[in-house]
């Protein structure tokens, strides 16, 4: 399903049979939510190979793999990645996630896309297990690959699992960023969402509109890429909203950024009006802000930008209560890292992400993405968002909390990962914790003792624009992944 251009991309890698499934996946469009073609292509896949699949209730995908001879009474083991990607392009990249395919491209040993996410995270965790499945010469136990959903959006997969789904007592989870370290446990999470309503107050008489944009900033996985203190764009621009509000009269008609809640925001964008004599105090005041950020994020987000363009008229904008309401919440809200973890070093306890804004004049929604490795600390900081936010009247809530995944770092299927890996790279690997969130804690908690482990490729810039995967990892990967079956007993 991939076209010639694709197929050029993937032409000569080793490891082809991973980078054939990839290929199909780059083809597929597969937001959270629409894994429905992919799906009904997988199982399609498995049926012609003679491989039991079912979907269960939650829209999961269950494909079951006998042992190879000899091998019937070894422990099963469930191989498990999620179907969907996030979906980022920018804004002056045309890309309709929901019809057109992913455009990978190599460069200096990586794969990656320009303009939009590649879906390595966690396409290449589908494609090792595909490969995997299409194998009839490996050596392994009884098999089942768990392709979830929904992962991005808020787990809703591996929610809606039943508890009696799966026979296995391993798993191994290939859904992590680092190759050579092996992960055992992750942050859990919840969202806060906020809303409020306004009524639209008029636009005053003879005042002129301008489009304020920010953007030029990395992004990036709102858990893995936290601590690096990058740029969001929501805060920043509000930061500056609220200066150019003390500074001159100022009406907020609109504002937008993000589009994921799980992925720092890039860009964001204000519509606003001003006496038509102010504007040349907007534009120096911009140049003033753009400097000040571009020293602040120096070495972090160096192409932070900001620019006003001329605005058509607009039919209201919002009311003076209401824009202050927005701006000043917004701009106390906490994101960023609120603590490091004291057991676990250099690990972020609990953080948040300011993810997605979109207000008009009738009124608006934001949200919080919270992460932490102590459930209760999760819940304190998001206790907080929803307190400041209920001050103003607006309504927050918090929603779609999923449990972490608490570390064994007693677990003999970690000890065999390791003995393999040692073995197979004569090395030692490493052993995580990450603050990202993985399925691994809510399918745990359905399936109490069994033994699972994450690990993967290297990927960089997971949930932005230009997301890569290491090449050469994939094939480590993918020699890993046979050796740890093999040696199950």
């Amino acid at each position: 399903m991939a076209d010639c251009t694709t197929q050029t991309v993937f032409s000569g890698l080793e490891s082809a049979v991973v980078w054939k499934h990839f290929a199909v996946l780059c083809a597929i469009p597969r937001a959270s939510g629409q894994e429905e073609r992919l799906r009904q292509h997988l199982g399609a896949w498995a049926g012609q190979r003679g491989l039991a699949a079912a979907v269960d209730a939650a829209g999961n995908l269950i494909v079951r793999k006998p042992a190879s001879a000899g091998r019937e009474n070894l422990p099963g083991v469930i191989l498990q990645a999620h179907l969907d990607m996030v979906c980022q392009r920018n804004t002056d990249t045309v890309h309709d996630f929901s019809r057109d395919p992913i455009r990978p491209l190599r460069r200096d040993g990586w794969l990656t896309a320009e303009g939009t996410t590649l879906g390595a995270d966690n396409g290449i965790g589908v494609a090792l297990i595909l490969a995997v499945l299409e194998q009839s010469d490996l050596c392994h136990g009884p098999l089942e690959a768990l392709f979830t959903v929904d992962e991005e959006a808020g787990m809703g997969g591996a929610r809606g699992l039943a508890g009696d789904a799966l026979g296995g007592r391993l798993m191994l989870n290939l859904d992590t960023e680092a190759w050579g370290e092996f992960y055992v446990g992750c942050a859990g999470g919840l969202d806060v969402n906020v809303r409020r309503t306004g009524i639209p107050a008029p636009v005053p008489d003879g005042w002129q509109g301008w489009r304020i944009e920010l953007g030029g900033l990395r992004g990036g996985h709102s858990g893995v890429d936290i601590h690096e203190e990058r740029g969001n764009a929501i805060k920043l621009l509000v930061r500056v909203l609220c200066d150019l509000e003390s500074s001159l009269p100022l009406r907020l008609a609109s504002l937008d950024g993000g589009t994921a809640r799980n992925a720092l925001p890039r860009e964001a964008a204000a519509v606003v009006f001003i006496p038509v004599s102010a504007a040349a105090t907007l534009h120096s005041c911009l140049a003033e802000w753009q400097t000040i950020l571009r020293q602040e994020l120096a070495g972090v987000d160096d192409g932070v930008r900001l620019a006003a363009s001329p605005q058509a008229a607009v039919s209201g904008c919002l009311a003076v209560a209401d824009q202050k309401v927005w701006l000043h919440s917004l701009h106390a809200a906490p994101h960023g890292v609120r603590c490091m973890s004291r057991q676990v070093d250099g690990v972020v306890e609990t953080s948040n992400n300011l993810g997605m804004v979109a207000l008009d004049p009738s009124g608006g929604s934001c949200n919080f993405m919270v992460r932490s490795l102590v459930d209760s600390g999760g819940a304190a900081l998001a206790d907080e968002i929803v307190s400041l936010f209920v001050l103003s009247g607006s309504l927050a809530e918090k929603s779609g909390h999923y449990p972490g995944w608490a570390p064994d770092r007693d677990s003999a299927l970690l000890s065999l990962c390791r003995s393999v890996y040692r073995h197979e790279f004569d090395g030692d690997s490493k052993v995580q914790v990450i603050h990202a969130g993985l399925e691994c804690g809510i399918i745990g908690a359905k399936y109490p003792g069994l033994d699972t482990v994450s690990f993967g490729p290297t990927i960089r810039g997971a949930h932005a624009p230009g997301e890569a995967v290491n090449i050469e990892s994939v094939g480590s990967c993918w020699h890993l992944l046979q050796a740890i079956l093999a040696a199950i007993e």
